[in-house]
């Protein structure tokens, strides 16, 4: 009970307000260490795989970071409260959704390990007495783990709760059809087409929709039924992914051109879409979706706000951006001096190899003169550790990187 919970002499207190008042002026470089931590954990990969997910996760950190700090500021060393932010709610609706629990969710002792190391700094920063600081250390422990352990139970007493809600609906039993869909599980088709209300055989090519933040996620079903119809379908699958996404079927044989598909965004530039590759059947219904979701975790890891994305034209980046460390290193060896040079350079490069090597069509399509275009090319190899014409597919692939994340 909160009556017995013992109070820290006022030398103590002082210094755990000291600490936390340090802590909160850097408290978003705070933050992303202990979501760095957090992220560390193995069995965290189904939220990592997710960047909408990873995104309100972070903010999920933080915002416990700073409740933590600020209830410490105002009665240091006191019984924290779990906060019941609206986003910490909504990101344990979101797991609901998406099948997971909180066995999943392994970042809360990371999460809790990454700030006590920081906040352990502070505390020997603080004071050198060692008297001071056992007692520092040994209060501020005691708050932040009964803190931890507090939120754990409360999220997962709402987490029970959000699930019976959600199994009282059909929703649930379309979420559960996708997921052994995904998965591979065995499912008869027909069975699964009756829970989704959407056939299985033929064409499918898959779309996941997001939004920035919950703010413009009215506009996700609009943005939906766009990529219906520039897809030429004439129904589709929506599934709520989370509050900032929507996972959408339609069945079609054509993945439309990116300045098509661009139309759906036209108007709302907090709206992003994936789409994956045209696939047939159970398999393709499947494979579909996971390309779609690949591009998606490809333009989140290399930070890049680019609003259509197709699977196709990224496939190779997407491997090449599963370690970003290698993939900025394949870009330093692959480009040399021209990732610094004038961004017309970088384009009349890409473009000249897009137009199959051709100068007329590469200036026709950049708006400039033919003899323009040469003599870009010819300072771009100036620049480049190896010609163009030997090692081609690299420099487009690199030049395709630089491009996104500009």
């Amino acid at each position: 009970m909160e009556s017995s919970w013992p109070r820290p002499n006022m030398r103590t207190a002082t210094l755990i307000r000291e600490v936390a008042e340090h802590m909160l002026a850097a408290a978003d470089t705070a933050a992303e260490e202990v979501t760095a931590s957090a992220h560390q954990s193995a069995d965290y990969r189904a939220v990592l795989e997710d960047p909408q997910l990873v995104a309100a996760d972070r903010r999920m950190n933080r915002t416990n970071m700073l409740h933590w700090l600020s209830a410490n500021i105002q009665a240091p060393g006191t019984r924290v409260p779990p906060s019941m932010d609206p986003e910490i709610l909504q990101f344990a609706r979101d797991v609901v959704r998406r099948g997971l629990d909180l066995h999943d969710l392994g970042s809360w002792r990371g999460a809790q390990h990454g700030a006590w190391s920081m906040w352990v700094d502070g505390c020997f920063a603080a004071t050198s007495d060692l008297d001071e600081l056992r007692d520092l250390m040994k209060v501020s422990e005691r708050s932040m783990a009964t803190f931890i352990d507090d939120s754990i139970a409360a999220l997962d007493e709402f987490v029970e709760q959000e699930r019976a809600d959600l199994a009282k609906g059909a929703n649930a039993e379309r979420h559960a059809t996708v997921q052994l869909l995904l998965e591979g599980a065995p499912i008869g088709r027909a069975r699964a087409e009756s829970r989704l209300g959407y056939v299985l055989t033929g064409d499918h090519v898959a779309a996941i929709v997001w939004s920035d933040s919950a703010e413009e996620a009215a506009d996700l079903d609009a943005a939906a039924e766009a990529v219906m119809r520039v897809c030429g379908a004439l129904r589709r699958l929506t599934l709520n992914a989370s509050t900032t996404a929507l996972w959408v079927w339609v069945p079609a044989h054509v993945v439309p051109p990116v300045e098509v598909a661009e139309q759906i965004v036209a108007d709302t530039p907090g709206i992003h879409v994936a789409f994956g590759r045209h696939g047939q059947d159970l398999e393709g219904f499947r494979r579909s979706h996971l390309d779609a979701a690949s591009a998606q975790r490809m333009l989140a890891r290399v930070g890049s706000t680019r609003q259509v994305v197709r699977y196709e034209d990224v496939a190779l980046l997407s491997v090449l951006t599963a370690d970003m460390a290698q993939a900025d290193q394949f870009v330093a060896d692959t480009l040399g001096d021209l990732v610094t040079a004038d961004p017309a350079l970088r384009e009349t490069v890409l473009v000249y190899v897009q137009e199959r090597f051709n100068g007329s069509a590469a200036a026709e399509r950049l708006f400039t003169h033919r003899n323009t275009v040469e003599r870009r090319l010819a300072r771009a190899d100036q620049l480049l550790p190896a010609p163009l014409a030997e090692n081609a597919a690299s420099v487009v692939a690199a030049l395709m990187l630089v491009q996104l994340r500009d």
